[in-house]
């Protein structure tokens, strides 16, 4: 069974020539959304692929109808794949993995994003660890500043409780408690 998709990204846009266009495909049913592609919890999505059974298949006029970057498209299509259907694009017919070579298509996309993700990872890695040698702090800015936690440890060592020292910095009383010397 083939199932349609159509989306648009707000309600001043009509879903007419995306669902005449599925209906023409042979579609038996068409789940329509309004919705921002940039999203990735789309419900209509969502219920598209959980319809999805072996040997089906799902349509959408054109790929920006699916998804709004590669791996979003990628992460997809790995939901659709595991649900054992398949996946076609009206306009796109490289993007059909009901056939051979769109597989081919889809795998080669695969590996350069995971190629490409790779890259991005070893990238900020490298800055992280360049801002880390200039002495760059990354996280949260701490609560305390150096001499209220010098402070703060004397009054607990003293025996102060940690709540009483944590209202008075207005931190929580583990703040207090995690203080190292």
């Amino acid at each position: 069974m083939q199932y349609g998709y159509a989306r648009v990204s707000t309600d001043h846009q009509t879903l007419a020539a995306q669902v005449e266009a599925l209906t023409a495909a042979g579609c038996a049913k068409i789940i329509q959304e309004t919705a921002s592609g940039a999203r990735s919890d789309r419900a209509g999505l969502k219920r598209a692929i959980g319809r999805l059974a072996a040997g089906d298949v799902l349509v959408v006029t054109r790929l920006d109808r699916l998804a709004r970057s590669t791996r979003d498209l990628l992460n997809v299509l790995e939901e659709v794949t595991q649900r054992g259907a398949g996946f076609r694009s009206l306009a796109d017919a490289w993007a059909d993995t009901t056939t051979a070579h769109g597989r081919l298509m889809v795998t080669i996309l695969g590996g350069l994003a995971e190629f490409e993700r790779e890259l991005i990872k070893a990238r900020t890695g490298e800055g992280l660890r360049r801002a880390r040698e200039r002495g760059v702090r990354s996280g949260p800015k701490p609560k305390l500043t150096h001499h209220q936690r010098r402070e703060a440890i004397e009054r607990r060592d003293a025996g102060e409780s940690c709540a009483e020292i944590g209202r008075s910095y207005n931190v929580s009383h583990s703040t207090i408690s995690r203080l190292k010397a």
